[in-house]
């Protein structure tokens, strides 16, 4: 089903369905939610304690999402008052604690270049141009199946049926040159104050032209860890004041990764007879962030370390976050695609 009704042929949103629960978290978070009683801060702390790895934790991920997505475009049947619970927030708390020490532990961290905009947009350029393992794109424009380009959808559809929104948290703490810089490129994601050229919406569109439903979140029961850890991050970052850096530097690395791939995301569809309709939201990549890129690199990330020295180290952290995070979730796909199996958690409808 599509995204209920349409304004100017754009599908409008409504608050995401809640989804099923993946263990004893996310249930006492759901339960919270539609306001049954549950002891929420004892849930949360039993799960972390038991947790194997936070990371590829379905429950945990999916508990933190949850919370998370109050501060979007929100949960169906719950409260919207329930989004400054103050005990929703210190189980959102502490999960984020666990969440980004385990980051901060498994990022591999690039050297330190001088806090001025060129040596950080260099060091920007050279942490992304490195590559150290299966490209994703290249498996989708030379091998993937029609199934597997559809199963590609869904799993970037987390993120890109809200595209550009967590990047959006850091404009009001920004100044000067890195928030115009910021506002520059949102401006152009979010389609230059023509709805229907938003990148959200172009997603939508090539999600209902190979038959899937454009609905936010309608597969979220089908995505796993590394998929929502992946959008877990971005909120993590942009909401946080103090992570600023972060946020900034994982929108450096987005861009910076973004225009070869999206190239060849678009032959893959192309491979398969889609047209440009379909095609449409990676091809319009492919400019975009070519230039994008220049921006994020010099006068976003980098003006904001010469503005803000103290931000460098948060900087390179959400840079390397952005690859590893996104690197896990590309690697997760490939593995079960070469072993002849899906990425999703169960089948597509």
């Amino acid at each position: 089903m599509p995204a209920t009704m349409l304004e100017d042929g754009v599908p409008l949103q409504r608050p995401m369905l809640l989804p099923q629960a993946r263990g004893p978290v996310s249930e006492a978070v759901l339960s919270a939610l539609r306001g049954a009683p549950v002891a929420l801060p004892e849930a949360v702390g039993a799960g972390l304690a038991a947790s194997a790895g936070i990371l590829d934790d379905e429950d945990v991920q999916l508990a933190l999402f949850l919370l998370y997505e109050q501060h979007y475009g929100g949960l169906a049947e719950v409260d919207e008052d329930l989004e400054w619970d103050a005990t929703l927030l210190a189980a959102r708390a502490a999960i984020e604690t666990a969440f980004e020490a385990a980051l901060r532990a498994a990022v591999p961290m690039p050297g330190r270049p001088e806090p001025t905009s060129p040596a950080v947009a260099a060091a920007l350029f050279a942490l992304t141009g490195r590559d150290d393992g299966p490209s994703l794109s290249r498996y989708v424009a030379k091998n993937a199946t029609l199934q597997q380009l559809r199963e590609f959808l869904v799993q970037r559809s987390l993120y890109t049926l809200k595209e550009a929104d967590p990047h959006s948290w850091a404009i009001p703490r920004l100044s000067a040159t890195a928030k115009a810089a910021l506002v520059e490129i949102q401006a152009d994601e979010y389609g230059g104050g023509r709805p229907q050229r938003m990148h959200s919406a172009i997603f939508a569109g090539t999600m209902r032209s190979v038959g899937l439903d454009d609905a936010y979140g309608a597969y979220l029961d089908l995505l796993p860890a590394p998929t929502i850890a992946a959008m877990n991050t971005m909120s993590l970052f942009g909401l946080h004041r103090r992570l600023r850096g972060a946020i900034v530097g994982h929108l450096a690395a987005f861009e910076m990764t973004s225009s070869v791939p999206n190239r060849l995301y678009g032959n893959g569809f192309r491979r398969h007879g889609f047209d440009e309709r379909t095609t449409w939201y990676f091809d319009e990549h492919v400019e975009a962030d070519a230039v994008h890129e220049q921006i994020a690199a010099h006068d976003l990330a980098g003006a904001l370390v010469a503005s803000e020295p103290s931000l460098l180290d948060d900087v390179l952290f959400g840079a390397a976050a952005c690859l590893f995070v996104e690197g896990r979730v590309g690697a997760h796909m490939l593995t079960a695609w070469n072993e002849d199996r899906s990425s999703l958690r169960g089948p597509l409808p």
